[in-house]
This record gives structure tokens, sequence and C-alpha cells, in this order.
């Protein structure tokens, strides 16, 4: 068990790796000649996390891994990319809600369509029970690796 534990740390490490803004964004303009902000991506994908539950600059930085002041220039370049609106709190005007523009989540909407057939083009060669498998056991390590940090 712990060889299998210790290959997991590794390919972590390595999905982390594969997975940092630059990369995906050195992918997808090689794919496609798109030429999208990854660290503006990384607040849209923060804010659509949140769905319905409010979103506001603290909980984009807690979701990023950053200070507030980054995070508040995070949010500021957003919406001036038109990504991100912000709106005053009705219940608390000293607090601004953040939500996704329609230009956003259509910009999001492509990005979550790109990674999705990178992530079918390295699974082609699986049969479609060892993807289901996968994705449930890989959401399930997920779940339970977020409890413990949380």
């Amino acid at each position: 068990m712990d060889e299998d534990v210790a290959a997991i740390e590794r390919a972590m490490v390595e999905i982390r790796r594969l997975q940092q803004r630059r990369t995906l964004a050195r992918v997808s303009r090689r794919r496609s000649g798109a030429r999208v902000d990854p660290t503006l991506i990384a607040v849209a994908d923060a804010v659509e996390q949140h769905g319905d539950e409010p979103c506001t600059v603290s909980s984009i930085a807690a979701a990023l891994g950053v200070d507030q002041p980054r995070a508040s220039r995070l949010v500021a370049r957003a919406v001036d990319d038109g990504l991100v609106a912000r709106t005053a709190d009705q219940a608390d005007g000293r607090r601004v809600l953040l939500t996704l523009t329609r230009a956003g989540a259509e910009q999001l909407a492509r990005v979550h369509r790109f990674r999705r057939a990178l992530f079918a083009e390295a699974m082609a060669d699986w049969s479609p029970r060892q993807v289901a498998t996968f994705a449930r056991l890989l959401t399930r390590f997920v779940d339970s690796y977020a409890r413990l940090t949380d």
C-alpha cells in the first residue's frame, strides 16, 4: 500500500504541474490560437463554483490561495475584461458581490470544452467502464482530501 500511496503522490504532483495555468494556456494557444488570460479564467472559475452562493473578493482570495489585495486586483482585471460584474449586496451595502457576465460565462464554457476535450483525449484508449471508475474514484479522493485540508 505504501508504494501505491507514493505512486498517487507522484501522480498528483505531476497533475498539479500539468494543470498550471501557463501549461494549459500554452496548449490552448498551440491548438487553437486562442489567447486567454489563465489568471482571469481562474477568477471566473471561482465565481462559477459559487453557483447561487454569494461570491465576494474574500471568497475569490480563498479559492485562489492569494491574499485579499491580490484578489482585489485580479477581480478588477476580470471586471475590466468583461468576465465578471460587481453588484452591491442588498443586505450589506459595504459588501460587493461578484457574478459572471454573459461574456464570462461564454468564455468559461469554451475553456470547459477545451479542458474536457484534453481529458477525453488523454483517456481515448480507455474503456467506458474505466473512465467511469476513474471519475468515481477521483471524485471520491478529491472530496476526502478536501475535507482533510479544510
